[in-house]
């Protein structure tokens, strides 16, 4: 039975409100009425029907569980104060932390910056490390696991299935604890596990910052299991930097994985490597004066990521007209000529020079690639992805680098399948191969209805939007383009959009 609010445990501890609910029982705010401290309260709850004797080996192991814990004094793991027992079921009182998981993070803002994934990744590897040299396994590393404060501090919670080395009690019955897209192959098999089993849970918790989920996460509890034991991750969405970690913790053997002290270099070297620059808005160059004014032509570009991936899409020439070169982008300060006004012999004041704005600039990337995007459009660079957004958030542009030899058509066709889990409404075009300045390309034009949620703040929710995704492989790279207009302003934008896309060039 679940507990009610106010309600006073061993007569000292009083649950406040529920905090969160899992399958091993649910978490409380609370307060220490006899030390005037606020605290956490995890109250287990057991499944209907369990037998008698099982009951007291879940007691037994919660309090093991509270020793075991309350043996580790480390910043990155809970603290546990206390275990009691009321009505006949235990009661775990911890150190409270008034802040969200690594799962609520992601869901809510996206993925962590590479960085702060691996700054985070190691302090958990360090609270596990602490936690080894005493003999205790946690055995349910995951991104709900870890909580974020915001002075970026990250806290390993939830011991709940923690359980010392040579204590044989969590397989005595014959269940298999942990949630299934984070356990390591080896206690999927049954097989002995050991601290290696908590770094192969570490790895695939910094692969669900990078991406929302698991490796393994197939929706299905069986499927998930397959994939563990049977398949290898896919790491086309992850940064290069972060493969050398992951790879060295998801080695389905726990001998071949990384020890602990050389997964700590590797995330420490992460952390060194120096940021590249960002600049999204370069200072716009002088313009010569003249008498004449452009008027820059207003465009509204958006682009939709389903499912946390951001597979960004350009759009290619009209149909029947020819590709445009590839060599250099188009001059970025271009302007309309201009006529110097003549001095007259009449006292009429000479006209103030109106400053000519170019419709587009040009921008370079670290990457080696560069292209112009639209003038007066706000910039962001992350890891391998870069974006402009119209400031009045109508309009977006972005350009993603995969770094593996992928089939365009297949980098589109996963586009499709993940956009039509909140698209299902989404509408085909046209699909086809196109020649991008000599590079394979395939490029395919579609509409949908946008929904609410996701990674796409400037995305109205109901509103029917037109786009154009263009994916080019160049080399050992892939890049993935994105023009996204309202369907209403999809025809006066085409120019701008040919322009944009034929000036995306990649360094030989």
């Amino acid at each position: 039975m679940v507990s009610e609010s106010n309600r006073l445990i061993a007569q000292r501890y009083q649950l406040q409100r529920e905090l969160g609910r899992g399958g091993m029982g649910v978490v409380w705010e609370g307060y220490d009425t006899l030390l005037n401290r606020p605290i956490a309260v995890k109250e287990v709850l057991l499944p209907p029907g369990v037998p008698p004797a099982e009951q007291e080996r879940q007691l037994l192991r919660t309090a093991r569980e509270a020793r075991t814990a309350a043996r580790l004094n480390h910043p990155s793991v809970v603290a546990v104060y206390d275990v009691v027992e009321e009505d006949g079921r235990p009661w775990i009182i911890m150190e409270l932390v008034r802040h969200p998981s690594v799962e609520e993070v992601v869901a809510t803002t996206g993925a962590l910056p590479v960085r702060q994934a691996a700054d985070v990744g190691r302090q958990v590897l360090s609270a596990l490390r602490a936690a080894h040299e005493v003999g205790i396994l946690h055995r349910d590393v995951k991104p709900s696991n870890i909580l974020l404060t915001d002075d970026g501090r990250a806290v390993l919670t939830d011991f709940g299935i923690a359980t010392a080395e040579g204590d044989p009690s969590l397989t005595k019955t014959g269940m298999v604890t942990g949630s299934p897209s984070f356990l390591a192959p080896e206690r999927v098999r049954a097989a002995e596990a050991g601290p290696a089993s908590d770094l192969w849970s570490l790895g695939a918790t910094l692969f669900a910052t990078l991406v929302g989920r698991s490796p393994f996460e197939r929706g299905d509890p069986m499927a998930t299991l397959n994939a563990l034991l049977n398949e290898e991750p896919d790491y086309r969405r992850i940064p290069p930097i972060m493969h050398p970690i992951l790879k060295g913790l998801l080695r389905k053997e726990a001998h071949e994985r990384v020890t602990a002290e050389e997964a700590d270099r590797l995330l420490a070297d992460i952390i060194a490597v120096k940021a590249p620059p960002v600049d999204p808005e370069p200072a716009p160059p002088k313009q010569r004066r003249g008498s004449r004014t452009l008027l820059a032509a207003a465009v509204a570009a958006v682009v939709v990521a389903a499912g946390g991936i951001t597979y960004l899409k350009l759009s290619s020439p009209a149909q029947g007209s020819s590709p445009p070169p590839i060599a250099q982008p188009a001059a970025a300060t271009s302007a309309l000529p201009s006529a110097t006004p003549t001095a007259t012999r009449t006292s009429t004041p000479t006209p103030t020079p109106t400053r000519v704005v170019p419709l587009v600039r040009a921008w370079k990337s670290p990457d080696g690639w560069s292209i112009v995007r639209p003038t007066g459009w706000r910039g962001a660079r992350k890891e391998s992805y870069t974006e402009w957004t119209r400031p009045d958030r109508t309009a977006h542009l972005g350009v993603e680098a995969v770094y593996a030899t992928l089939d365009p058509h297949q980098i589109t066709r996963d586009s499709e399948e993940e956009l039509r889990q909140s698209a299902p409404d989404l509408r085909v075009v046209r699909r086809g191969a196109v020649n991008h300045q000599g590079a394979k390309a395939v490029e395919w034009e579609f509409t949908y209805t946008a929904g609410s949620g996701g990674d796409t703040p400037w995305a109205m929710s109901g509103r029917r939007y037109h786009e154009v995704q263009r994916a080019i492989t160049v080399g050992q790279t892939a890049y993935i383009l994105t023009w996204t207009v309202a369907e209403t302003q999809w025809r006066r934008n085409a120019s701008l959009m040919r322009q944009v896309i034929g000036s995306f060039t990649v360094k030989a």
